[in-house]
């Protein structure tokens, strides 16, 4: 059985003939006609030259693969998420953070490469949040990464135990490198504190040497039962984390200034204004943030006292100053030449306003409602339906007790809260920021409220595996560190990182077996290119790994 080509008018045609003998005479039998030279299927003759190679030994078939040129069999060995790793990497490098963790290490003759492990912690924080256990199976089968084919889960340990003990150089080191190669404006730094909470049992007992950290306190997540950590961040007004501190449970905001305060100051930054919102605000921790010469903006409480009396600033004569963007502020200095003397800036939303009084009237009419239902109460004893209404946190707040013992609505209290519709108040040391410097930065404030979400939602600092404290803090740098890569690319980009994820999930590493060796190939779309180029990272090559031909 052999192919041959025939010649008929001009055109050549290719049959599959076979010889047979009859009457003592070899004659051609056609077995089947594969059409015109010109025009044969290629792929089919190579689907039955590999049909027909299956009966044969494996050594034949190689034999006649060398001989023909081919390289096959080409399997297919899986594939590796590449994009997100990629874009990580090239951030991580291009912000010199391998160099500052290098840096670092070099001292420490460490024989595992601690950058990359560290890398590989933040690049899961990005990409897909896990335990340090799942971590093996996620670098080893999942994603690739340069210079790091696996990983040991006691390995990432040793790393955040390094990340823990060097975390203050890091952090400076870090913070230089950033605001060096984005020229980062740090002469105005939002301080905020969040928590995150253990579903744990109790909470961690104090000891003879130290406190328990993960312990019961204020809880910013609607989990006033559980123990929790009291994290807190520095962010510029672009909104790149520059700072963390992590705190017991049981830390109140009152009492982190000082510790932030120290901390700011050893980085030498020059004279900083810091924005805090009003749960950081008391004469001592305004005192503190007015050493070394720096400044403060902070929110103010509008109602002080058990009576909830409006604050005096509030009380003050003058004039709005209207502001392109709609608000209106107005100015007040309290002891004006005197030490004690206080700045304040009233701002008044005419928008928020309306929505205030809506609010208010709805309520309003509700409660009234409500006191309709329970009748004429003159004279009468309070039923639990009276006493529930008039403890309501909502309504209660509109309502008051006659002499009689009746309940009525408390004119008096709308009057006083229409006057606060739709204003805040704010405060500053530095008298030499305008009013209009002084409100634009309070309104910045939202940068750290963003940080903080993505700490929980893009990061997803919770659950918490660890319960050692030393664990807590590393992972906690961990989830900055990722934090802080992640807002660089969506300030270069103006693109989310949900959306970055996004164009990036098809860009996998292909790994194919060919006789010479694995060949690691990928295809990046012109999309993925233009994320790259605005990044400024290269794309990756067609090829990552070519396997070097063997000879015959």
């Amino acid at each position: 059985m052999y192919l041959r080509t025939v010649r008929s008018k001009g055109t050549e045609y290719v049959q599959l003939a076979h010889n047979r003998r009859v009457g003592g005479q070899t004659r051609s039998e056609i077995l089947y006609s594969f059409g015109r030279k010109d025009q044969l299927d290629l792929d089919a003759l190579r689907r039955l030259v590999k049909s027909i190679s299956r009966f044969l030994e494996p050594e034949e078939v190689e034999k006649i693969q060398e001989e023909l040129g081919m390289d096959w069999p080409f399997e297919f060995l899986g594939s590796r998420k590449l994009g997100g790793t990629w874009l990580l990497d090239g951030l991580w490098r291009g912000l010199k953070l391998d160099e500052a963790f290098n840096r670092l290490l070099s001292p420490r003759g460490y024989r595992t490469p601690v950058e990359r492990l560290i890398f590989a912690m933040v690049a899961n924080r990005a990409l897909a949040p896990a335990s340090k256990l799942a971590m093996e199976h996620w670098v080893a089968n999942e994603v690739w990464i340069e210079g790091l084919p696996e990983v040991e889960v006691h390995q990432l340990y040793r790393a955040m135990d390094f990340l823990l003990e060097a975390h203050d150089e890091i952090q400076r080191d870090v913070f230089y490198a950033v605001a060096n190669l984005l020229n980062l404006e740090v002469d105005l730094l939002f301080i905020d504190t969040t928590s995150t909470y253990f579903e744990i049992e109790g909470e961690d007992p104090d000891g003879d040497e130290a406190d328990g950290f993960r312990k019961r306190g204020r809880s910013k997540d609607g989990q006033p039962g559980l123990a929790q950590v009291v994290i807190g961040f520095a962010v510029t007004r672009d909104g790149i984390p520059v700072r963390c501190w992590v705190w017991p449970g049981n830390t109140s905001d009152m009492n982190v200034v000082e510790e932030v305060k120290r901390d700011l100051n050893g980085w030498k930054l020059g004279r900083v204004v810091v924005v805090m919102d009003t749960g950081f605000n008391s004469d001592e921790n305004r005192r503190i943030l007015q050493g070394t010469g720096d400044a403060y903006i902070i929110g103010e409480k509008m109602r002080l006292g058990k009576d909830g009396k409006p604050h005096e600033a509030l009380k003050r004569a003058g004039t709005y100053k209207k502001l392109e963007n709609g608000l209106e502020i107005k100015e007040v200095v309290v002891q004006p030449g005197s030490v004690a003397h206080r700045r304040f800036v009233v701002v008044y939303n005419p928008e928020e306003a309306e929505r205030d009084r809506k609010k208010r009237e709805d309520i309003v009419a509700e409660a009234e409602r409500r006191l309709a239902e329970l009748g004429n109460l003159e004279g009468k004893e309070h039923t639990k339906a009276v006493c529930e209404l008039r403890a309501h946190a909502t309504y209660g707040r509109y309502l008051r007790q006659a002499k009689n013992g009746a309940l009525e609505i408390n004119r008096a209290k709308i009057r006083q809260e229409e006057k606060l519709d739709g204003k805040f108040l704010v405060s500053t040391s530095d008298d030499g920021l305008s009013t209009e410097d002084v409100v634009a930065g309070y309104k910045q404030l939202w940068q750290i409220e963003r940080v903080n979400r993505q700490l929980k939602h893009t990061v997803d600092i919770r659950p918490v595996y660890h319960r050692l404290e030393d664990r807590i803090r590393a992972h906690v740098l961990l989830c900055w560190l990722a934090l802080l890569v992640i807002r660089v690319a969506e300030n270069e980009t103006q693109c989310t990182w949900y959306e970055m994820k996004r164009i990036l999930s098809t860009l996998e590493l292909g790994i194919h077996q060919t006789r010479h060796g694995e060949l690691w190939t990928n295809r990046v779309t012109e999309e993925q290119k233009a994320l790259f180029q605005a990044l400024h990272i290269k794309p990756p090559a067609r090829y990552l790994a070519i396997p070097t031909p063997r000879s015959a």
